[in-house]
Order: C-alpha cells, then sequence, then structure tokens
C-alpha cells in the first residue's frame, strides 16, 4: 500500500546533527581513504557485542517486522544485505526466504564475524567489502539497504553509492530501503532511471520516523524469458 506521508518534522536531535556532519567530513578524502576510516570506525564500535542492540531493541523489532510484511511477496533467488554489521536482519530475511542465496556485507570484519557465529540456513553468507568497490553488478533478485547511506557523506559519494545499488539489481529486481524520515528522501535523490519507485510506507508513530521504500530496475529485453 502506497502511503502519502506528512512532510512536516521538527528539527533532527544534536547528536544525529553532529554524527552527519563527522561523516560528511570523512566523505572528503578520496573513497579508498572513506573506506579505510569507516571500517577502523565500525571495527572500533564492534569491540562489543550489538553495540547498537539492533538483535533486542524494540524500535529495531518493530522496523524489521514492518519491512519483511511491506516487502512484495515474490520468489528471490540471491538477496543482498548492504551494511548488515551483526546480521540481525540478514538472518532474518534469510529465515523468511530459506530457498534464496542471501549474503551479508559489512565494511566491519567484527561485525561479520559475530554474524557468521549465528546459526543459519545453508545459503547465507557473509563477506567484508565497502559499498562502492563491491563487485557482482546485476545479479540480485533483491537488495536491501537500511540504516547506512547517511554515513557516506557528501553528496558526491552519496551519488556513487546510489549507482553501485542500482547496478547490483538485476533487471526487473527490486532496491528495498529503510532510513529515518523525512531524511531518507535526501538520500534517495540519485536513485532516478532505471528506477521506480514501487512501494513507499512512513511509520510516523515511532520515537524516530522511518520510511520502508522500494524501487524496481527496468526489466531488461529478455526479461519474459527470466524464470
Amino acid at each position: 500500500m502506497l502511503r502519502q506521508p506528512r512532510r512536516e518534522t521538527g528539527p533532527q536531535p544534536i547528536p544525529e546533527l553532529l554524527h552527519r556532519a563527522l561523516f560528511k567530513g570523512v566523505s572528503l578524502l578520496p573513497p579508498g581513504g572513506q573506506a579505510v576510516v569507516l571500517r577502523r570506525y565500525f571495527d572500533w564500535w564492534h569491540r562489543s557485542p550489538d553495540p547498537w542492540r539492533l538483535q533486542t531493541d524494540a524500535y529495531e523489532q518493530r522496523k524489521y517486522a514492518t519491512t519483511l510484511q511491506v516487502l512484495p511477496d515474490r520468489p528471490y533467488r540471491r538477496i543482498l544485505d548492504v551494511g548488515c554489521a551483526e546480521g540481525a536482519f540478514t538472518h532474518l530475511i534469510a529465515a523468511e526466504y530459506p530457498e534464496a542465496q542471501v549474503t551479508g556485507v559489512d565494511i566491519s570484519e567484527r561485525a561479520l564475524n559475530r554474524a557468521r557465529a549465528r546459526p543459519g540456513p545453508p545459503l547465507l553468507s557473509f563477506t567484508r567489502a565497502d559499498l562502492i568497490a563491491y563487485g557482482q553488478p546485476g545479479e540480485f533478485d533483491l537488495v536491501v539497504c537500511a540504516e547506512t547511506l547517511y554515513y557516506l557523506g557528501r553528496d558526491d559519494r552519496l551519488r556513487l553509492a546510489s549507482a553501485r545499488l542500482v547496478e547490483l539489481v538485476r533487471p526487473g529486481g527490486l532496491l528495498l530501503l529503510v532510513h529515518p524520515w523525512p531524511e531518507a528522501d535526501r538520500l534517495y535523490t540519485y536513485l532516478g532511471d532505471p528506477m521506480t519507485r514501487v512501494l513507499h510506507h512512513v511509520d510516523e508513530d515511532a520515537h524516530r520516523p522511518f520510511s520502508v521504500t522500494v524501487f524496481q530496475s527496468q526489466p531488461g529485453p529478455d526479461a519474459a524469458a527470466q524464470p
């Protein structure tokens, strides 16, 4: 169901503003240098398990449940979860689609080691990579990117990441994005052609409003022949 949300919003809390300013500064580095800083930053945070309580916090569980509820019901053979951290949502979607090959990607090896340590379906795997440099374009039926894009900072880096996300989705596949609302509108600025927004759900009742947005890649000329 497509819901047209209200546009009014109050100012962002000071910690979130400082958070965004920090990562805008880091994005002044070349992409390779930015990746090194982000890897060290997130490895430092993950020195302790689940530092943001992604596996236990009620708000996060509500967000995961909403995301799975509104996700279009279709077969997914290959799923990619970008910025998966310790795999809280990756494990959930792998359990929801046990016949799919699900890959979680994150820049922190410490986070991924904890994700790998949890039992999961045999087709679930985790890989350390920077989004901008990640390979395998056009191979995924579903690409998930949640609470990640604001770490990229300035618009030129966001443009690169958006182009990479689009390239990862196979023709006719879906890109699922979950970010704070209404900041999500700015974060998705560069997701133009060949993507079409097919679903937009906003949860304004949460203490930190968020949106779940689905874009579909334009089918290729041989889309009818794809299983």
